[in-house]
């Protein structure tokens, strides 16, 4: 009994100081505890070294006013908005609504933005101005919702542009109106079951019936169905049929002819079969669906003739006698939409960053010393390098973005090889830099980038899309080799010096890399323009020299350039960061002063980076591995020179704060219980 008297006496005694240091009340235990404050940016973040206006007018290129014309014209329709916190209305697409809802709802801000007169003049106008004034509309919707921007894209680019490049004059009295009026609602029916990026493969069959003088369209297996076609699930009324075209029996190629899949009501026109492509990843307000034709006619009139034509009586004429070069002709509505693909693909990089960087600048984490305040998430050296780095790849492509709109805006016929090769590198290059921005800044978001409204993690789903779209990247980076190396080989056998796109270099010695290299030669743009064009001209040579011995062993050319894929792919890569690269010097060239100084950081950051992450400058050995450590040190050191800027740069890549995530404004109120409900 003692003992245990003992024992209840110690754990009495225990309990009753374990009480006796609990507070009296909460307010005594919060005392001298302060609560966590929300920072702005501008709070931790310099007075801007060079002019933001000028900048932004650097990135967008074109139509600074109009842009905000339209941002402004989305602020005034409920459509638009998502939600309202305090004096701050956020805008964007809930992509928590039901399928049905998200497709209505971008439906009808795709008809609000026509109403607003925003797409006027966009097919029957022809000028470089009406040009750049549709670019900056597709931007800002871009910007909003990628569903938004691709709804327009297919009904005007891919239909629209269709009866604009591959018909004629019948076809733009009858079409072209009714399109920009929305009149009609049009899509683009190339892509089968079967077969996506080989156009050539496809199944359906068109033949021509000359006692009625119609097409007769046929969907002769399920493997030649009509797959993912925007706009064919519930909206569009007529489609562009690509088709294997067989007149007399003889199959001429694949051709485009209009055909209407439902009426004015609505309901399915006959022989036409349709059905839903159903819930995607992401671009769910798009009403993607599958068409077949069950000998469908349409008038000998609908076939688009620009390329070739069928008279009444059956007989097949065209001007290009080639087939290849009249595939090539009826491919000519893709490279518009690679041109739009890859410049919007830059501006969702912006928004991405331009969330993640002003959330990393407002948001702490961990103290060096217990005395010391928690640290910027951007003071941290490994996020400046994994939020920096990319920031400079993007005002890189923005620039080469810009570069490939111009010229496209402002083509010829005689431009068409290089805007081909252009929009289909740049198109790959811009679209896979994306998709890597995005994760990044996902992740430098931490929770808070799993969350939709914040966006960062959403852009995932919602633009992945774009690796495929019109085109494979990888495929559309071997197209790139393939044209350089044809090029190549021809200069070769001619004995001439090489006039492809971007490869006069190829005609001077080759570039000498001098053993030390410092700081100074590093951020030197010439050295980093020879570096480029030495990789570039490298790989070129080494393809050459593969595919030639490949031949020599008995494969055929075709088959020796599929076996070299890799190099090709690579060569892709390095012609299209070269181009990136000389656009940055062609718009830093033009300016002076401070705005110089710091694109002339972030072209070196640029271009370091490359270097650092490609392991071809060390795999064919040209640099050495000591060289590789000293750049590999010098990223390091420009992050560092750049963190200063970093709110200034993404302030001016234009995004309004109502578009980004609330986690780029003030966090901390926009989740206050208060504002549960909101």
């Amino acid at each position: 009994m003692e003992n245990g008297g003992s024992r209840l006496s110690w754990r009495a005694s225990v309990l009753a100081k374990h009480f006796s240091q609990i507070p009296s009340s909460p307010q005594n235990a919060l005392a001298g505890v302060p609560c966590l404050q929300y920072g702005p940016p501008e709070e931790n973040s310099g007075k801007p070294a060079f002019d933001l206006t000028l900048m932004r007018k650097l990135m967008d290129g074109h139509s600074v006013e109009l842009r905000d014309e339209c941002f402004e014209l989305m602020r005034k329709n409920k459509l638009f908005q998502l939600k309202t916190v305090g004096s701050t209305t956020f805008l964007g697409a809930d992509y928590g609504d039901l399928l049905h809802a998200q497709r209505e709802k971008t439906l009808e801000r795709f008809l609000y933005m026509r109403d607003c007169g925003m797409f006027k003049g966009l097919l029957t106008v022809n000028t470089i101005e009406q040009f750049q004034t549709t670019s900056a509309v597709f931007e800002c919707m871009s910007l909003f919702d990628h569903s938004l921007s691709i709804k327009a894209g297919v009904h005007f680019h891919l239909w629209g542009g269709a009866v604009l490049f591959l018909g004629t004059k019948r076809h733009h009295d009858k079409w072209l109106k009714v399109t920009e009026d929305i009149s009609i609602r049009g899509c683009f029916a190339m892509t089968e079951l079967g077969h996506g990026s080989n156009v050539r493969g496809i199944e359906t069959v068109t033949t021509y019936d000359p006692t009625t003088q119609e097409f007769i369209i046929n969907t002769p297996c399920e493997s030649a169905q009509k797959y993912w076609i925007g706009g064919a699930a519930q909206h569009a009324t007529h489609t562009i049929v690509f088709s294997q075209l067989y007149i007399g029996g003889k199959n001429e190629g694949v051709h485009a002819l209009i055909c209407q899949i439902r009426d004015s009501h609505g309901q399915i026109c006959p022989g036409v079969r349709i059905a839903d492509c159903g819930h995607k990843i992401g671009l769910n307000g798009v009403d993607n669906g599958r068409l077949w034709f069950d000998n469908v006619r349409v008038p000998r009139e609908n076939l688009l003739n620009s390329v070739a034509d069928v008279t009444p009586e059956g007989k097949y004429e065209s001007a290009i006698k080639d087939p290849d070069q009249r595939f090539g002709a009826f491919m000519a509505p893709l490279t518009t939409g690679r041109v739009v693909i890859a410049v919007a693909a830059v501006y969702q990089s912006k928004v991405a960053l331009a969330t993640a960087i002003r959330y990393a600048l407002s948001r702490r984490a961990f103290s060096m010393t217990p005395d010391q305040p928690e640290v910027l998430l951007l003071d941290y050296p490994s996020h400046q390098q994994r939020l920096l780095t990319l920031l400079a790849k993007s005002y890189a492509l923005s620039f080469a973005g810009n570069k490939l709109k111009m010229i496209y805006g402002s083509r010829t016929p005689a431009d068409a090889k290089t805007i081909h090769v252009l929009s289909s590198g740049l198109k790959a290059l811009l679209t896979w830099h994306f998709m890597r921005t995005a994760q990044e800044c996902r992740e430098a978001c931490g929770g808070q980038g799993l969350k939709t409204e914040n966006k960062v993690g959403q852009l995932k789903a919602e633009y992945d899309v774009q690796l495929t779209f019109e085109g494979d990247n990888n495929v559309l980076m071997q197209q790139v080799s393939k044209a350089l190396l044809a090029d190549y080989f021809s200069s070769l056998k001619r004995k001439k010096p090489v006039k492809s796109v971007g490869l006069d270099h190829m005609n001077a010695p080759r570039p000498i890399i001098p053993a030390k290299i410092d700081s100074a030669l590093l951020r030197n743009s010439k050295f980093q323009l020879a570096l480029f064009q030495l990789r570039e001209r490298d790989l070129l040579e080494r393809l050459a020299e593969d595919v030639t011995q490949r031949v020599s062993r008995g494969a055929s050319p075709a088959e020796a350039a599929n076996q070299s894929y890799q190099l090709g792919c690579r060569l892709g890569e390095a012609f299209s960061e070269k181009q990136v690269l000389e656009a940055h010097l062609a718009a830093e060239n033009e300016q002076t002063g401070s705005i110089k100084d710091v694109l002339g950081l972030l072209r070196s950051l640029y271009v370091l980076t490359v270097i650092d992450e490609s392991p071809v400058f060390l795999r064919y050995g040209l640099i050495t591995s000591t060289q590789s450590q000293i750049i590999h040190q010098e990223v390091a050191a420009l992050c560092g020179e750049l963190r200063p800027h970093a709110l200034a740069l993404v302030d001016s890549l234009g995004i309004p704060l109502d578009l980004l995530g609330p986690i780029a404004s003030d966090w901390v109120e926009y989740n206050s219980y208060k504002n549960v409900r909101a």
